[in-house]
C-alpha cells in the first residue's frame, strides 16, 4: 500500500503547491531527504531540472503546465511526485479539504528556504473502534502532530500513534455504551490528545475556519 504523504511547498506569494509521495511517510523520511539540492527527495544531488521546476511553481506555474515542462526529460526518480496535485492553496485549505487523515500517513510543509516540518496524521474516525459508528469522514477529520527529533531521527512517533489508537479504542467503547454522543466523543478525543501531545509538540486540528485550531495543554 505504500506510506502515502502529502507535501506542501511554499510559494513566493505565501500560498502552496501540493504534491503527493507514495513512500514519503515511512519513518517520516522526507524530513531528511528534501533539501535545496534535492527538492523532491531524490538521490540526484545536482537536480537542476527539479530546482528550476520548483522555482517556477513557487512563482505561480500552474499544474496543467507541468506536463509540457517535463516532457522529454531524462529524470531520475524522486520520492515526491514533481507534478503537483494542486497549486495556489492555503495551508488551511490543504488540511481541511485535501488531506485524507486515514490514507495519508504524514504531511510535510516545506518553506521557501527548505525548512521542512513533518506532521504525523491522526484520524478521528471511529468506525473501526465502535460498533455503532458505520462510517467516518476521512478528509479534514483528524489532527496533525509534530514529533520530536534527535540526531536526525523521529523520537516517540510510534509511541504517540500507539497512545492515540488506545485512546480511540476507549472512546469507541464509551460511544457504544451511550456515555458519549458523536459530538462529545470528538471533543473528548481532541482534549485528551492535546494533553498527551503536550507543549513540546505542535498539534493542529482543522476546524473549517481560518486559521485552523492549535491545540495544547493550555488551549484545546
Amino acid at each position: 500500500m505504500g506510506h502515502r504523504a502529502l507535501v506542501a511547498y511554499e510559494r513566493t506569494d505565501g500560498q502552496y503547491t501540493l504534491h503527493y509521495s507514495h513512500w514519503g511517510a515511512a519513518n517520516l523520511k522526507l524530513k531528511r531527504r528534501i533539501s535545496a539540492e534535492s527538492p523532491f527527495g531524490g538521490d540526484d544531488t545536482d537536480s537542476k531540472w527539479a530546482k528550476q521546476l520548483l522555482a517556477e511553481l513557487a512563482d505561480g506555474l500552474e499544474a496543467d503546465a507541468v506536463d509540457g515542462y517535463l516532457a522529454g526529460e531524462d529524470r531520475p526518480s524522486t520520492v515526491v511526485e514533481p507534478k503537483p496535485r494542486a497549486t495556489g492553496l492555503t495551508l488551511d485549505e490543504i488540511v481541511a479539504d485535501h488531506l485524507d487523515y486515514l490514507h495519508h500517513e504524514a504531511f510535510f510543509v516545506v518553506s521557501t528556504t527548505f525548512e521542512v516540518t513533518a506532521y504525523r496524521t491522526l484520524w478521528f474516525g471511529l468506525q473501526y473502534d465502535s460498533e455503532t459508528v458505520e462510517q467516518g469522514e476521512t478528509v479534514g477529520n483528524g489532527a496533525l502532530a509534530t514529533v520530536r527529533w534527535y540526531d536526525g531521527e523521529p523520537v516517540g512517533d510510534g509511541h504517540l500513534q500507539g497512545q492515540f489508537a488506545a485512546l480511540k479504542d476507549v472512546v469507541g467503547d464509551m460511544l457504544d455504551k451511550g456515555v458519549f454522543t458523536p459530538s462529545t466523543a470528538r471533543q473528548y478525543l481532541k482534549r485528551k490528545l492535546a494533553e498527551r501531545v503536550g507543549d513540546r509538540q505542535e498539534l493542529l486540528i482543522p476546524t473549517g475556519e481560518s486559521p485552523f485550531e492549535k491545540a495544547s495543554l493550555n488551549h484545546s
